[in-house]
């Protein structure tokens, strides 16, 4: 905050009319600001800065003259929405016959456009409490750890799951349709043995250019880069909501999601990474949802770099890819909010919730409250996907794709600076370091015919 104003600017500060509440919360949350940010710069508590926004109370003083700047300065970057100007009709036009239920649809529109901006208000709204009660947790195990960052950051890692499952279960309070927990699963979704995998083929990809080999003085300069927080944006994916249906043959229905078996497409591009992953074995193959809409894709008029695969039976349900996209947009709000001021204790939770929860709704006795196995296999193949869409995308801006390894290591020689931005957000990139070192990875090739 900043220092006592001129008692005549004072008075000017407190005459000058704010923002209605409503507006106040917009400009917040365009802005990508939490509460609890707001409130540490103008020297207040979040709880104030709700009241604010909520028009329970006023800021006065030297807090009112802070928030108006604020303000001011979000107004001038967010401005609010103009209303769509009125159509009006060329000279000399006969005016447009209103039928009788053009009121009545003008209504229901308008009803419409009203129900859409509460939700995605509601949403937002959610969303950044729920990021306040993530800043707040881990200010009370900074405080119980006397301010010792490591023993904060283990403390908050043991929480994770049951933290995770609580936001998820917060995000959903206002969705149209509940997912179950623990519905009933084939046969292909069990364990053959303890320590075995079922029958579901995840893609994970696992490449390296048959055709390059390493060389002290070699031509190609290649660089590790790293997807940041792979998982976290894996979750945006086709979810099935219900139990698994059994159908067999058959085209693919977009609407519903679950796995599919299927006749792998031949790979005849051996210079690029198949998408099916590092498979030895042959005949025909259980893929999830992601790894099928990759191949479709693959195989449509756009690129024909395959066959169509043949699908020989599905279980699915209706399907939806926003299901988790709320936890998916708090975590990645809060993760943006963390980096922007160094919290690497923030950090280290978040990327515990959000891997966690991944790793344990499949079958872990680490959490009870949901068993969804073909939710894990679907995630996690949808992270592969979106490796190996990253590596086709290196290749289309005519970078040599070296390598390509799990869900967020991607070797390329050339200047990648010219497909991604590097950086910390989840559509940029960032070079691999050691971790001893951190020093950048990159290393020389030469290339061979």
């Amino acid at each position: 905050m900043t220092g006592p104003l001129d008692p005549i600017d004072a008075l000017l500060e407190e005459a000058r009319p704010l923002p209605v509440p409503a507006e106040r919360e917009r400009l917040r949350t365009a802005a990508g600001l939490t509460r609890t940010r707001v409130a540490a710069a103008i020297g207040v508590t979040p709880e104030t800065v709700r009241k604010w926004e909520t028009g329970v109370t006023d800021p006065s003083g030297e807090h009112r003259a802070a928030y108006g700047r604020l303000l001011d300065g979000l107004a001038a970057r967010y401005p609010a929405p103009a209303p769509p100007a009125p159509e009006s009709a060329a000279p000399g036009a006969a005016a447009p016959a209103v039928s009788e239920s053009s009121p009545a649809r003008a209504a229901r529109e308008s009803h419409r456009r009203h129900q859409q901006r509460r939700t995605t208000t509601t949403a937002e709204a959610t969303r950044g409490e729920l990021r306040e009660r993530i800043a707040a947790r881990v200010s009370t195990e900074l405080e119980r750890a006397g301010g010792d960052t490591d023993a904060a950051a283990a403390a908050l890692i043991k929480k994770a799951i049951p933290d995770v499952m609580e936001l998820f279960a917060a995000t959903r309070r206002t969705a149209r349709y509940e997912h179950t927990s623990y519905p009933s699963l084939p046969q292909i979704f069990e364990r053959p043995a303890k320590g075995e995998a079922n029958l579901i083929w995840e893609a994970r990809p696992s490449w390296r250019h048959p055709g390059l080999r390493r060389s002290p003085d070699g031509p190609l300069t290649v660089t590790a880069l790293d997807v940041n927080a792979a998982y976290l944006s894996a979750l945006k994916t086709h979810l099935p909501i219900g139990r698994l249906e059994h159908t067999t043959g058959g085209g693919h229905d977009r609407r519903r999601a679950g796995v599919h078996l299927i006749d792998p497409p031949a790979w005849h591009h051996p210079t690029a990474p198949n998408p099916l992953g590092d498979r030895e074995e042959t005949g025909p193959v259980w893929v999830t949802e992601p790894t099928l809409r990759l191949l479709l894709q693959l195989a449509g008029p756009k690129h024909r770099l395959i066959e169509t695969p043949r699908i020989h039976e599905s279980w699915t349900s209706g399907a939806t890819e926003a299901l988790l996209d709320g936890l998916r947009q708090t975590l990645a709000e809060a993760r943006t909010d963390a980096i922007a001021t160094g919290d690497d204790v923030t950090l280290t939770y978040l990327k515990a919730m959000y891997s966690r929860f991944v790793s344990t709704i499949g079958d872990s006795s680490a959490n009870r409250e949901m068993m969804r196995p073909d939710w894990t296999h679907i995630i996690r193949s949808q992270a592969f996907a979106n490796l190996w869409r990253r590596a086709h995308k290196a290749a289309a801006a005519s970078l040599t794709v070296v390598s390509i390894v799990g869900t967020d290591e991607l070797h390329v020689a050339g200047d990648w600076r010219t497909v991604w931005t590097e950086g910390t957000g989840l559509s940029e990139m960032k070079v691999k370091t050691t971790p001893r070192t951190g020093e950048p990875v990159t290393y020389t090739m030469t290339e061979v015919a």
